[in-house]
């Protein structure tokens, strides 16, 4: 007796830093309604595509809150805006910047912190030598 073998889809391993990330919103509703169009889970499908599955859950936490606050504005307004995703950066502290004042006999030379120390003892040469 033979015996039918059902054919496999290859799927291709990837390390999480090999998968892709969604692009933009439009890229994530394709994705989203592929997953509801297939029989897996989200994970297994993102694992079988090569998406990174955290990006695929982010959008799609993010697109279901945008519907409902969507819903909301169109409510009050009557109009539905474009849901928009702000990436946010942390910018680095300020510092105050100190000032130094440095005087060679009759001479003097203001710098900051950010100076070359290289730059200064040319500088103090130079001074020096006047």
């Amino acid at each position: 007796m033979i015996a039918e073998v059902q054919p496999r889809r290859l799927v291709v391993w990837r390390s999480p830093m090999e998968r892709r990330k969604i692009r933009d919103e439009a890229d994530a509703r394709t994705c989203i309604a592929a997953v509801k169009a297939s029989k897996v889970t989200a994970r297994q499908w993102a694992r079988s595509e090569g998406i990174d599955g955290r990006s695929l859950r982010a959008w799609t936490i993010n697109l279901e809150r945008g519907a409902s606050s969507t819903k909301r504005a169109r409510s009050q307004t009557g109009l539905a805006q474009p849901l928009r995703l702000v990436e946010l950066i942390p910018s680095p502290p300020t510092q105050s910047a100190g000032r130094y004042v440095v005087r060679v006999g009759a001479h003097a030379v203001e710098v900051g912190d950010q100076f070359a120390e290289a730059t200064l003892r040319r500088l103090v040469a130079v001074l020096a030598s006047c």
